[in-house]
């Protein structure tokens, strides 16, 4: 993928670390007892801010590739006042930066200074809350970043948990984990029993740090007994398969699916076939190699084996695998997971979702009917199908918009698959969003874009403005959105003064909540698109 399409779809990076709000400099917050030691952060803007706490041991050495572990216990209080490492970051290949939106956009995104720091040791979380150590015990809501399984990290500036904090009275957590070969590499086929779980340690992360959360949240004034976990792209991915993994069961209360329904998992025995490839181009021949081979090495196999058109998802990918064990089977197929049947889930999508990715093509605002006809022709019928499904709903939309808009029906048709699959047999309700508020930005070429609805539901808009302009429309998109996710949160129900009652979708009521100015609750709002046949 092109330079500029990795700049703009790098799921955040769109709210500044500190608001603009907090001007005095930062007092200390309270100290914390935690399990391993105490820690200490600094305010923003009057919420306690703890970054880079450890919830796991560094993952090097004899840890790598293997499930993560408790942290050791420390001396005296760690500091807690700035971000803890990223992963190893795995970013698609470059290409021409020649817009000045997007250059205006790379600066609120942080790929390439994470480029700069990215470590193996990168098991940290962040917590944002109005008052820790008060003896509340508030609702908590914990997000697990985009970049699929390949990069980013909960360290991203659209993912700053201060004004949702301090809007909702609840408790914010973000969180790193291991990623690309250093998360996902299945080495059972090559290594034996020892690496059994070597293809979803990246998981298993995720899970360890909702372990963390049970045993230590309530110091910060957080409620163990209420926690949802939320996520966007490939966070709603990772929310997805926690749904589906065992070894979560019991750790979060509700589940927010943003852009990135996990329907499927991948495939043992591929990603063995793809792990062969890496420990072949890094030399690594035997354990002992495999301890002590450099990340950076690690990181230039990947590279040499990887087709570039696996950014565009076409090759072996990085992600989770059903090994029959850690994950029994793929999430959703051939039904929805019975372990979380009481699982309220809030899942979604935004209507352009593909103009984020396909911006920076030469093609891009260029098409004509005739190279529209061609592209999709050459895409096969069903990609004909929803380009004429899309003409029909949208006459004002140009070609590029057009095809744009039907690249992304694997976000519309995934999203709907999972929400029919989980309110098929589930107790708790699943409610559905289609956010179709445009942003202004570069003359309003994105429409409703990838990532969109990260600085809304965060209640980032003012800090987000290169991403959702400066007009008020912004700011109420933010307000009803940060509303119904923290209401989702308290209750199990997302809900907003600022809309229509919102009712629960079903097979036989497939209600959706349109998010825009002026919102409103549809009836099976993209059928002709849900029903296009699998292979689309």
């Amino acid at each position: 993928m092109p330079r500029t399409a990795v700049m703009l779809a790098s799921i955040a990076g769109l709210a500044l670390s500190v608001p603009a709000a907090a001007q005095e400099p930062p007092a200390a917050t309270p100290v914390v007892e935690t399990e391993a030691g105490s820690v200490q952060g600094l305010e923003q803007g009057g919420i306690d801010a703890f970054l880079g706490i450890r919830y796991a041991a560094p993952p090097l050495g004899e840890r790598r590739f293997q499930p993560p572990e408790k942290p050791e216990a420390w001396e005296g209080v760690a500091d807690a006042t700035g971000y803890g490492a990223p992963c190893m970051q795995l970013y698609s290949a470059s290409g021409p930066n020649e817009s000045e939106m997007t250059r205006r956009i790379q600066a609120i995104f942080p790929t390439s200074t994470e480029a700069k720091m990215d470590n193996e040791d990168c098991l940290f979380l962040n917590v944002w809350t109005p008052a820790a150590g008060d003896g509340n015990r508030r609702p908590v809501m914990v997000w697990f970043h985009g970049g699929g399984y390949a990069y980013g990290s909960g360290n991203w500036p659209a993912y700053n948990g201060r004004n949702l904090a301090e809007k909702g009275d609840v408790v914010v957590v973000t969180v790193n984990h291991r990623l690309n070969a250093f998360g996902y590499l299945n080495l059972a086929d090559r290594f034996g029993e020892e690496f059994a779980a070597s293809g979803n340690v990246g998981n298993l992360d995720l899970v360890r740090s909702l372990e963390w959360v049970r045993d230590n949240i309530e110091a910060f004034g957080g409620d163990p007994e209420n926690v949802t976990i939320m996520g966007e792209s490939g966070g709603g991915s990772k929310v997805s398969h926690l749904m589906a993994m065992p070894a979560a069961d019991g750790l979060f209360d509700k589940a927010v699916i943003q852009s990135g329904p996990g329907v499927m998992s991948g495939k043992p025995a591929e990603a063995a076939d793809y792990a062969a490839q890496i420990l072949e181009a890094a030399s690594v021949e035997t354990i002992e190699d495999l301890r002590t081979v450099r990340s950076d090495e690690i990181v230039q196999a990947v590279r040499k084996v990887t087709p570039a058109e696996g950014a565009m998802g076409r090759g072996p990918q990085f992600g989770p695998i059903a090994d029959g064990t850690i994950i029994p089977r793929d999430p959703f197929l051939p039904a929805a997971p019975e372990q979380s049947r009481d699982i309220p889930v809030l899942i979604g999508y935004n209507k352009d979702e593909m103009t984020l990715f396909v911006a920076s093509q030469p093609w891009f605002g260029r098409l004509t009917e005739g190279t529209l006809n061609a592209m999709t022709s050459a895409m096969g019928d069903q990609a004909v199908a929803a380009v004429a499904a899309y003409r029909k709903r949208y006459p004002d939309y140009s070609p590029t918009h057009l095809a744009a808009i039907a690249m992304g029906t694997r976000f519309v048709r995934g999203t709907y698959l999972l929400a029919d699959q989980q309110a098929r047999t589930a107790s708790a309700p699943v409610y559905v969003y289609r956010l179709t508020w445009e942003t202004p930005i570069g003359g309003g070429m994105l429409r409703s874009p990838h990532t969109l609805d990260i600085p809304l539901m965060f209640d980032n808009a003012k800090e987000s403005a290169a991403l959702v302009g400066t007009g008020e429309d912004a700011q109420t998109m933010a307000d009803m959105m940060s509303d119904a996710w923290i209401a989702f949160a308290k209750t199990g129900t997302p809900s907003s003064a600022l809309l229509p009652e919102w009712k629960a979708y079903t097979p036989a009521a497939r209600n959706v909540m349109e998010l825009n100015v002026e919102p409103q609750l549809v009836d099976d709002p993209e059928k002709d698109i849900r029903e296009l046949p699998s292979e689309l």
